[in-house]
């Protein structure tokens, strides 16, 4: 990895309004999750706002939970959250959609920040990357499945 954001980007055939009500409900992101760890939110969901704290339960081999807070907030073209464990000990990279209005579709771009977390050598070697790049792929097929069927 020679840098440290991982992007990928898709054509979905629904309006950002749409698509935005969808990534600003926490309790939804297991459904889009193409990684499989997200379990679900550790608490009752409400729409997700500038500032806003949410919790979340994650399985990779072994459950844990990550805290996440709401950094970047346009309604309708960028949202993104950082998320920490273990009490803030680890962590610290951005998930951030955003969304170019296309008229009847929008173009969705997930990236994976990790320039401000803790782990970002690491994260940077091995197959993390490659990975992570399938999964944000398989999250905006979910994406577009979920928001063109409704």
């Amino acid at each position: 990895m020679s840098t440290d954001q991982v992007t990928a980007e898709r054509l979905v055939a629904a309006p950002a309004e749409r698509i935005f009500a969808l990534l600003s409900d926490a309790a939804r992101h297991r459904e889009i999750d193409g990684s499989g760890t997200v379990q679900g939110t550790s608490s009752e969901s409400e729409p997700l706002h500038m500032g806003s704290v949410f919790g979340m339960s994650m399985k990779m081999g072994l459950p844990y939970s990550t805290k996440n807070e709401v950094v970047e907030f346009e309604p309708n073209r960028r949202i993104a959250w950082r998320t920490t464990g273990l009490f803030g000990l680890i962590g610290g990279r951005v998930w951030r959609y955003e969304l170019v209005d296309q008229g009847s579709s929008t173009i969705v771009r997930e990236t994976w920040d990790i320039s401000r977390d803790r782990q970002r050598v690491a994260l940077r070697r091995g197959n993390m990357p490659r990975s992570t790049k399938r999964n944000i792929e398989r999250t905006l097929e979910r994406i577009a499945t979920v928001v063109e069927g409704s």
